[in-house]
């Protein structure tokens, strides 16, 4: 019996073009899940006691930590902007009045929309805090 022909891949395939921006946009999603680890961990620090969370929150102002969150930033904004960039690649063409929807004008008024809704949520943050 004859062996199958198998194609030669090289190890690195996913840092070449077009590949390189769907790996790094599936990679921000292990920074997404670390963060809401973090965030776990500082429900769980407060049910556990007002020390572990006192513990928490001075973990959250350590060098390290804003490093870290600066980070998570970066990678949700990529995130953010990869994902409303694939949406009118993914969806049926949308026809409002008889006209094409060009892909431009979703992703645009999607990472506007999420851009608003962060905006508001950190006004509702703000307002708390005060």
């Amino acid at each position: 019996m004859r062996r199958p022909y198998l194609r030669p891949i090289d190890s690195l395939w996913w840092a070449k073009p077009p590949y390189l921006a769907y790996t790094l946009r599936e990679a921000t999603g292990i920074a997404i899940g670390a963060y809401a680890l973090v965030l776990l961990a500082g429900v769980i620090c407060l049910a556990v006691s007002e020390n572990a969370y006192d513990a928490w929150l001075r973990f959250l102002a350590s060098r390290w930590s804003l490093a870290l969150h600066a980070i998570f930033l970066v990678a949700m904004l990529f995130h953010v902007w990869t994902w409303f960039a694939i949406m009118p690649k993914t969806m049926p063409r949308l026809v409002i009045g008889g006209r094409y929807v060009e892909p431009r004008l979703i992703t645009a008024t999607g990472v506007a929309i999420a851009a608003l809704a962060s905006l508001v949520l950190l006004v509702i943050a703000l307002r708390i805090l005060q």
